[in-house]
Order: C-alpha cells, then sequence, then structure tokens
C-alpha cells in the first residue's frame, strides 16, 4: 500500500505592513494610515501579518512620536483572524546592540501579551547563540499562556561557505533549540526558486 502524502498547503504572510515601509520609506507610515485597511487585509486569509519588529519599533518613538505598544495593541484588535508577526533581532531583539536575558526575556513576554502571535526570530550572521534565548523566552510564554510561536529564520547568502550542508546543518541545529518552524530569509534577494 503506497503512503499517504499529507498535504501541508503554502502559508502566505503579508509584510507590507512592516518590511514595504521600512524598505521603502524608511518605517514611516503611522498607524492611522495602517489602520483604514486593516479590515480588509483581515478578510483575504493570509496566515499572519509581519506588522511590528525590526525598524518599526524605533521608527515610532524616533519619528513618529508614537507608542509601538499601542500600535501592537490597535493591530491586534483589528485583525480579529489573521496572526499577527513580527522580526525580531535576537539577542538585540529590535535594538542595534546586545541586551541581557531578563530584557529578552521580558520583551518576547510583552509582545505576546499585547497581541503578537509569531515572534521571527533571525541573526544576520545565523549565530545560534543570538537566537537562543528567544527561542526559549517564546516557548516559556507558549506553555505559560498558550501563545506563542518561536519561528526562527536561516539567513541566506552565497559564498563558498554556505553549502546545502551548511543550511541542512543550521536548520537542524534550529530544530533542536527548540523552534516551531523555520523560514528562509533572504534580505539581500539571491534565493532563486
Amino acid at each position: 500500500m503506497a503512503e499517504q502524502i499529507q498535504k501541508k498547503p503554502v502559508k502566505i504572510v503579508e509584510t507590507v505592513l512592516r518590511d514595504a515601509h521600512q524598505s521603502l520609506i524608511a518605517t514611516r507610515m503611522t498607524t492611522e494610515e495602517m489602520l483604514p485597511i486593516v479590515e480588509k487585509m483581515d478578510q483575504i486569509g493570509y496566515h499572519a501579518v509581519e506588522c511590528w519588529g525590526g525598524a518599526t519599533f524605533d521608527a515610532c518613538l524616533r519619528f513618529l512620536k508614537e507608542d509601538p505598544w499601542m500600535r501592537l495593541r490597535k493591530l491586534r484588535e483589528g485583525f480579529k483572524n489573521t496572526k499577527l508577526q513580527m522580526l525580531f533581532r535576537g539577542q538585540n531583539i529590535l535594538g542595534y546592540r546586545h541586551y541581557a536575558d531578563d530584557v529578552v526575556e521580558y520583551f518576547v513576554q510583552k509582545s505576546i501579551a499585547n497581541g503578537m502571535d509569531i515572534i521571527r526570530i533571525f541573526d544576520a550572521l545565523n549565530d545560534m547563540r543570538n537566537l537562543q534565548c528567544a527561542v526559549n523566552a517564546t516557548n516559556k510564554e507558549k506553555k505559560a499562556s498558550g501563545r506563542g510561536h518561536a519561528q526562527v529564520a536561516v539567513c541566506y547568502t552565497l559564498g563558498d561557505a554556505y553549502t546545502t550542508e551548511y543550511y541542512v546543518d543550521i536548520a537542524k541545529k534550529i530544530e533542536d533549540m527548540g523552534a516551531d518552524s523555520i523560514c528562509l530569509k533572504d534580505m539581500a534577494g539571491l534565493l532563486t526558486p
């Protein structure tokens, strides 16, 4: 008897509320500019909407004079059927330097408590040490509250050292550290189908 093949539908994550304006207009979209489209986006059927993290936190505070936590709560309120996802810079959280483990843990806890579902964790150099604390914190919240998904991104690049074996090894390490899912992060647009 032939083995039954399990269907795994493609899940689409929309990144327009984080990456599109981060890449195109230096993360200057205000929360009020985002809110009118939220209800329509929520009806599309996306697996998740990546709407927070990366440079959004810094830009809210520094340039837009907004409370990034209020943005997250307003987006959570509007997206009733769609998971919210954030980009999390591992041990750097959303900043530009390393933070202590307890700060990482508390930030993950508060992100989930304020409405975040999926924490997409990455380190630009695929340094596992910079990912582990955030994965542990997300899993701790999932155990405590039933909410939180630790997705770890493998950062893709080209070069002699970056072989198929390299990426398989990284993926196995990510699985071993307790990630719920793995994704490829191709920041430079190098990966072809």
